[in-house]
């Protein structure tokens, strides 16, 4: 089994990036869902609201971060990749935003200018927001050890589908869709179909991931990412054969364990499962 694609998010819930390496981190893939749209009270802005976030490309060039709308790709958006840390209380750049039931996480406003431009390409208020490496947002304890952390991400650093999952979801649908429905950090060729339900431990060179949760899904996935249009599928579909506890699993949220300095992982890289556990069954985690 090897790595087939790697895609980072660098703003949550706008468009991703393919990669060919990326640099594995404890809040996730370096530069994944570090920067948010919130509401002027800082709550979290998503496509399942707001289609036409779907609609809204993101590139990396240099140090800078390039955004676009699809239907208006001449006036990008140039944003710093990082933000420059500054101290909570100190600066009037701090937000706290709010991301599903995690309320006052600190993060940084990014300027003025961002804000009105995503304000005028999505028709209302809204702000950027950027989460520095201060910030500690707790995962699920249920899942996790006390210091495991993620960055705006709806809860888990990483989220891996395997290839031969969507294949055998796509051979049920009439109009077979794409894995960027279900927005992964990593896809696996050479698996069987959901055999990552069951991976409770696995390596990928030297670094150890723990498959800890299936990822509950929700009505993102029936936003063609190409149009901003929505639909049925393939939630209908998936709810004939992957609905457990009321609710729709597709695809294996992980957990990190890291040792010493920053290690990338790189599509074609082989993957070594070490432990299973009863699919969607899964134990907090042992690290």
């Amino acid at each position: 089994m090897t790595i087939s694609e790697l895609y980072i998010y660098p703003i949550k819930s706008l468009g991703g990036i393919s990669l060919t390496e990326a640099i594995v981190e404890e809040k996730g893939f370096r530069y994944d869902r570090r920067f948010m749209l919130v509401e002027p009270d800082g709550t979290f802005m998503t496509q399942r609201a707001n289609h036409q976030m779907a609609l809204l490309d993101v590139a990396i060039q240099g140090d800078t971060l390039r955004v676009w709308h699809r239907h208006r790709p001449d006036d990008v958006l140039q944003l710093p990749l990082v933000m420059p840390e500054v101290e909570p209380g100190v600066s009037r750049d701090w937000l706290n935003v709010t991301i599903w039931d995690d309320n006052d996480v600190p993060a940084l406003t990014v300027s003025d200018e961002a804000d009105q431009w995503f304000s005028g390409v999505l028709g209302k208020p809204c702000r950027l927001v950027f989460m520095p490496e201060t910030t500690h947002r707790p995962v699920d304890p249920a899942y996790a050890r006390q210091q495991d952390a993620v960055s705006f991400a709806d809860g888990y650093p990483y989220l891996l589908i395997g290839q031969a999952s969507l294949d055998t979801l796509n051979q049920r649908l009439a109009d077979p869709v794409t894995m960027q429905r279900f927005r992964p950090n990593i896809v696996v060729s050479g698996s069987l179909p959901y055999e990552e339900d069951a991976w409770s431990h696995f390596c990928i060179g030297e670094i150890s991931f723990y498959g800890v949760k299936p990822c509950a899904r929700c009505v993102l996935t029936t936003i063609d990412p190409e149009t901003g249009h929505t639909g049925r599928e393939p939630l209908r579909t998936l709810s004939t054969y992957r609905q457990w506890k009321h609710k729709i699993l597709f695809g294996q949220n992980l957990l990190v364990k890291l040792t010493g300095e920053p290690v990338s992982v790189r599509v074609g890289q082989q993957i070594e499962v070490l432990a299973r556990h009863e699919p969607w069954l899964a134990p907090p985690v042992q690290l």
